[in-house]
């Protein structure tokens, strides 16, 4: 549950004492791999940067990448911070078969921004970021063997910059949503991003479709990691209504999220339906492993270094209508001690999400018992009288149910209807369950560490002005 920073290091503790994924975890590529797929990333990392030998996606069975490491990158620039003695360090890195390192050569001239997107001669045009990551997924698209039948099937992830701050885009897209017409400029940009990405998602599809038909047997997953961002009175440009909060809030405005399967491998009496039941983004592990795969997704390697068991369930026989039970019974909905978003602190239980709809939650007692963002928004916000700041408004969520948290979000999504009063035992039951879960070996909470200064020393003097691996 912690969002600390890749450069953290906890040398204490050499599983988990790093920033992402734990170094013994297997990761679902490397699963692919052992099934015959050529496995691909692009985009956006965020789970480890520390080593090559365990951080690096080749360490995550990944054969090729070209992407960022951090949470979010400049995407004119790449510039990532400041962070090192006040200065910025890039971030844009590629790694497949012969080369390991920083994109040096897709650099920007230096007055390539969001104010200023043409450079001047003799520099390259500016690029934006998100352009030259999806020129790269049509590549990949575009260059494998779709033509013979023998050659090895394709797993791309690919994780979209977009839509994500900073609040950039090229001009020609923001000039489609006219100033006069938008109360915001947080707004405009928002909404242009949302339709850059848009574009770049069928670029991929048509390139599917024109490599000898590989849309035909793909298999496209579509799902978002969390609600729109609305902090700091609507400069982010998020907007969930008419759920309640935004990212970094466990309430629905966080936490349910947009997302659909599509693609030609999907029968046709399986397009086009809406499927009600619980599923997570991590549940696409044991789904693309096994479902899909024909892979087993124990992870030996995990348990042998005590790691807690995998919570990820495989959805595609209810998917394809092989199986009419849905595969998920409950979701266990995580906290964190941290104050800060990009802290680290203890990770705590912070409710649990049953298929029936009802939803518990509770806040952890670091942070008196309270969820963040108790807030709604509006349909059209931010706007020009937006004056709300969603990190002044949390909601106690506390372990007596006059001061509890209990909604059923399918009959109230929105989470306006508190039933803990009214449900005292079902609010026992649930909170027993937390309290079980809590104590249980499936709460993974090491110590992340702190920056460690040789990230900044190696940035510089090894990667000249990118961030990499650094850490021995």
């Amino acid at each position: 549950m912690q969002n600390v920073v890749p450069e953290v290091n906890n040398a204490d503790d050499p599983v988990g004492g790093w920033q992402g994924v734990p170094t013994e975890m297997t990761g679902v590529a490397a699963l692919l791999k052992r099934a015959g797929y050529t496995t691909r990333a692009v985009g956006k990392w965020d789970v480890g940067m520390a080593t090559a030998a365990h951080h690096h996606p080749r360490a995550r069975g990944f054969d090729s990448w070209t992407g960022y490491w951090h949470h979010a990158n400049d995407y004119w620039s790449h510039a990532e911070g400041p962070r090192c003695d006040g200065k910025a360090i890039r971030d844009l890195w590629h790694y497949n078969a012969t080369f390991d390192g920083p994109m040096a050569w897709e650099a920007n001239a230096p007055t390539c921004s969001q104010a200023n997107q043409t450079a001047a001669p003799p520099a390259a045009p500016c690029v934006f970021e998100e352009k030259l990551l999806a020129d790269t997924v049509v590549g990949l698209v575009e260059n494998h063997d779709a033509a013979n039948a023998s050659s090895p099937p394709l797993f791309l992830y690919w994780a979209m910059h977009l839509v994500h701050m900073p609040l950039q885009i090229p001009d020609a897209y923001l000039d489609r949503f006219p100033a006069r017409e938008y109360p915001t400029e947080h707004h405009r940009f928002m909404l242009a991003m949302v339709s850059y990405m848009d574009d770049e998602v069928g670029r991929v599809v048509d390139a599917l479709a024109r490599n000898h038909g590989m849309l035909n047997d793909t298999v496209i997953t579509f799902h978002a990691d969390n609600g729109g961002e609305i902090l700091g009175a609507g400069l982010c440009g998020g907007n969930n209504w008419p759920l309640t909060g935004g990212k970094f809030s466990n309430f629905e405005g966080g936490i349910r999220v947009n997302a659909f399967v599509s693609g030609g491998a999907i029968p046709a009496a399986r397009r086009g339906i809406t499927l009600s039941h619980l599923g997570t983004v991590w549940d696409w592990y044991a789904t693309y492993a096994q479902g899909i795969g024909g892979v087993d997704p124990a992870d030996a390697r995990a348990e042998a270094a005590g790691l807690p068991p995998i919570d990820s369930v495989n959805h595609w026989p209810y998917l394809m209508g092989l199986n009419a039970t849905a595969p998920r019974d409950e979701i266990i909905i995580g906290d964190t001690t941290a104050i800060n978003p990009n802290a680290d602190g203890r990770t705590r239980v912070g409710g649990v999400l049953r298929a029936d709809g009802w939803k518990l939650l509770l806040g952890p007692p670091d942070k008196l018992y309270t969820v963040g963002q108790y807030v709604q928004t509006g349909p059209n916000w931010p706007n020009a009288t937006s004056h709300l700041v969603p990190l002044l408004h949390p909601k106690t969520c506390g372990r007596k149910a006059k001061r509890g948290c209990l909604f059923n979000v399918f009959d109230d999504p929105t989470e306006r209807l508190n039933r803990a009063e009214g449900e005292e035992a079902l609010f026992a039951e649930m909170l027993a369950r937390v309290d079980a879960v809590q104590k249980s070996a499936e709460v993974y909470s090491p110590i992340r560490g702190k920056p460690d200064p040789k990230a900044c020393e190696v940035a510089e003097e090894k990667y000249g002005g990118y961030w990499g691996p650094f850490y021995d």
